[in-house]
């Protein structure tokens, strides 16, 4: 099944690495192109382009200018939740990023000084990120809304220089005091920025700058001289993104600018099909490793449109918010996570909503940031009649490790899998011996070095622990933490974390296999399989909790067994209690 252009293009980017990263990297502009491609003096952090230097902000925005398409929108603002939206052509975005990096650098910010970012999904996000990316210093983005106490530990272990916020968050029916929560967090804090820079929003304006934070709206008006792009090397920091689900100190993943550049590019025509001019849309928040990748940095820098949501999959004000947005701008292609489909499905099981707008811009659906189950994928492929792509990556990685490379040749589709390895990865599967074990055989999913460019780099201020959490289990191998096997067509199957295995009477069960057969379930809409860290009690029902708009109750059912507890909603019930 893997023939063609495909295997020629990986067979290639294993053989001769350096070659076919070389050849990629004119797909960006460099100050300095380089001359040594790959350097493997620190394996396991090897360091891709390390003698180039670059701008990334450049690559994403002036270069565009400079080639006569500063007219080509560069970026769509869509917010169902505050009924605005906004466009902005290449010119503009250039013109507001290079004003706003003044900004930052009249605050004191400068090459490799760090800056947090604390912002819902409105177009100074996206702003901030490449104002930052023009100075050469590193942005910190914190998920907006986080709790403080969250937002305090990153803010201690980025120690940024500068931090940056909005007054609010909208949500559904209620507004989020941001300013209120990044107060808490700096009496939380022992590290105390130099500057509170706040974007004012209509739907909730906090504290007068006068009460020493900095408006953003006076700051870009008074500056006059736009900031022009600072050279860094390829292997200098662009950002640092904290893994979710962090205990204790966080984890802070750094990418670096030459090697993600390159990464970003070729991803977006290879992968995902994307070329100069064509509308994206990645549903996710800039606060996740999708947005970095696929709402900021890769469209832009591939010269694409890129669509920012301010919203939520259902309730902005229904289940048609995503088809609002397709069928008013034309995206090619929609990058979400089945979740958000799932929540969509739920609400309108037989895509009557759906029906009423015309998606037929769509020739690709791309899901990925969890495992796809078989339910959400028929349905997707059923009410969409396009390609449903699933893409297995991870924070770590920065853009996908197996794909259905839609820029090469597109491949079957097997329900299940993201499909193959992206050229630059190499995947085995190892059992605990470290030792391959053989197709539909499950193990670790690892990944043979060297990782390709746009990985990550290190674990700011935690090198020692990169290389413990990484690199450590089998010699030679990036560690996934996931657990999966590759079929005898090279396809790769991923089937969750490896600490979410069950062992039972000698037994090794995925929960995600488990979710599989109870999702298949006519009556099931979503259903979690939980790993019992403590002794169950057999349960004889749980609360309905509130009522469907119909009357009835919420349907929910519980199985215990050896430790095992799958919580399971029926198909029309109105999602999972918080």
């Amino acid at each position: 099944m893997v023939s063609g252009t495909y295997a020629e293009t990986y067979a290639r980017s294993i053989g001769d690495p350096e070659g076919f990263w070389d050849d990629a990297a004119a797909l960006v502009d460099w100050v300095q192109p380089p001359t040594r491609i790959l350097d493997r003096s620190l394996d396991p952090a090897s360091s891709w382009f390390a003698d180039g230097k670059l701008n990334t902000c450049f690559n994403a925005l002036d270069r565009h200018v400079l080639a006569g398409n500063g007219d080509r929108i560069a970026l769509i603002w869509e917010s169902p939740v505050s009924g605005r939206s906004a466009q902005y052509t290449y010119a503009r975005l250039t013109d507001e990023v290079a004003k706003f990096a003044a900004v930052l650098r009249r605050h004191g910010v400068s090459r490799g000084d760090r800056v947090s970012l604390y912002l819902p999904m409105i177009p100074e996000a996206v702003i901030a990120m490449l104002a930052c990316a023009r100075l050469g210093a590193v942005h910190s983005v914190v998920f907006g809304g986080f709790a403080p106490r969250e937002l305090a530990t990153r803010i201690d272990d980025a120690l940024p220089q500068v931090i940056v916020t909005a007054s609010c968050g909208i949500e559904r029916q209620r507004v989020i005091d941001y300013l209120a929560l990044v107060d808490d967090a700096l009496a939380l804090a022992d590290h105390q920025p130099g500057a509170c820079i706040v974007k004012q929003r209509p739907e909730h304006r906090g504290r007068p700058s006068s009460g020493g934070d900095v408006d953003w709206d006076d700051a870009v008006r008074r500056e006059t001289i736009p900031e022009p792009c600072v050279a860094v090397d390829a292997a200098d920091p662009l950002y640092i993104l904290y893994t979710s689900g962090t205990t204790g100190k966080p984890k802070g993943i750094v990418r670096d600018n030459g090697g993600h550049a390159v990464a970003m590019a070729w991803s977006m025509r290879y992968v995902y099909d994307i070329k100069p001019g064509d509308v994206w849309w990645a549903a996710s928040d800039v606060g996740w490793v999708v947005g970095h990748s696929y709402i900021v940095y890769g469209p832009l820098i591939g010269g694409a449109t890129t669509i920012l949501y301010e919203g939520k999959p259902v309730g902005t004000p229904d289940a048609a918010g995503f088809w609002r947005v397709v069928a008013q701008h034309r995206p090619k292609a929609l990058f979400t996570a089945p979740t958000a489909l799932r929540a969509v499905k739920r609400e309108d099981p037989e895509g009557l909503l759906l029906g009423q707008f015309d998606v037929s811009s769509l020739q690709t659906l791309f899901l990925a940031g969890e495992r796809l189950d078989p339910d959400t994928y028929g349905w997707a492929a059923e009410h969409l009649a396009v390609p449903v792509v699933d893409n297995w990556w991870q924070t770590e990685t920065g853009w996908p490790v197996a794909a259905n490379l839609r820029g090469l040749d597109p491949m079957p589709i097997k329900v299940g899998s993201p499909s193959v390895p992206v050229p630059g990865f190499v995947i085995r599967i190892l059992d605990e011996n470290g030792s391959d074990t053989g197709p539909g055989v499950e193990g670790a999913v690892c990944l043979e070095l060297p990782l390709p460019p746009g990985c990550m780099t290190t674990i700011w201020g935690a090198h020692d622990r990169f290389i413990e959490s990484y690199f450590t289990q089998h010699e030679g191998f990036y560690h996934s933490g996931d657990g999966g096997y590759v079929d005898d067509d090279g396809y790769v199957f991923v089937l969750g974390r490896l600490d979410d295995v069950i062992n039972v009477a000698g037994h090794r069960l995925s929960t995600g296999a488990l979710e599989e057969v109870v999702s298949d379930h006519p009556e099931v809409a979503e259903c979690a399989v939980i790993r019992g860290r403590t002794s169950w009690v057999p349960v004889e029902g749980l609360p309905s909790g509130r009522q469907m708009r119909s009357g009835r109750p919420r349907a929910v059912g519980a199985v215990i067994w050896n430790g095992l507890a799958c919580f399971v909603r029926q198909r029309r019930c109105r999602g999972f209690p918080r």
